[in-house]
């Protein structure tokens, strides 16, 4: 198969003219920059601060705690700060971890109940045939799923068979 496309392609350091597009530029790359900084201190429990002028020559900063306290640090030769700052971070980057495993996990789930909805229901939204169902192959939640749907059917006709009484 022949690729359409050459891919993404690095672009080579240039002055942007366009005072527009060097604007948009900037603040693009800004926030990735303040992005990464965040991710560092909460990864390594560093402390840093960030200091980019835009091309209009207004400052913004981004610091971890603070930009004042890093600056002032540096400027006086202040001490490291206690450990428990550094504990702090490990938690941080600990519980990081455990919500990204929670969040795979949350999502292996939603893979799950797609499938088994799946097989109860067709992609029109009218039930499948329950007579078809491998009941003794079925989970206690699968069995919940086709109880549900069963009951649904049953409302169903008995609604279409009222109509028709009529």
């Amino acid at each position: 198969m022949k690729k359409t496309s050459r891919g993404r392609q690095r672009i080579a350091m240039e002055a942007i003219e366009n005072a527009a597009a060097r604007q948009v530029c900037f603040s693009n790359r800004r926030a990735g920059v303040f992005k990464k900084a965040a991710e560092l201190s909460v990864l390594c429990g560093a402390e840093l601060a960030v200091l980019a002028f835009s091309p209009s020559g207004k400052p913004f900063s981004f610091g971890h705690p603070s930009v004042d306290s890093v600056f002032a640090r540096f400027l006086s030769a202040w001490p490291a700060p206690p450990r428990h700052h550094l504990l702090a971070g490990a938690l941080v980057q600990a519980l990081g971890q455990q919500e990204s495993q929670l969040a795979e996990l949350l999502e292996a789930e939603r893979r799950r109940k797609a499938v088994l909805e799946a097989a109860i229901f067709r992609p029109w939204g009218t039930v499948a045939d329950p007579l078809d169902a491998d009941v003794e192959a079925l989970g206690m939640p699968e069995l919940g799923l086709l109880q549900r749907a069963l009951e649904w059917v049953r409302e169903e006709a008995a609604g279409r068979a009222e109509q028709l009484a009529f």
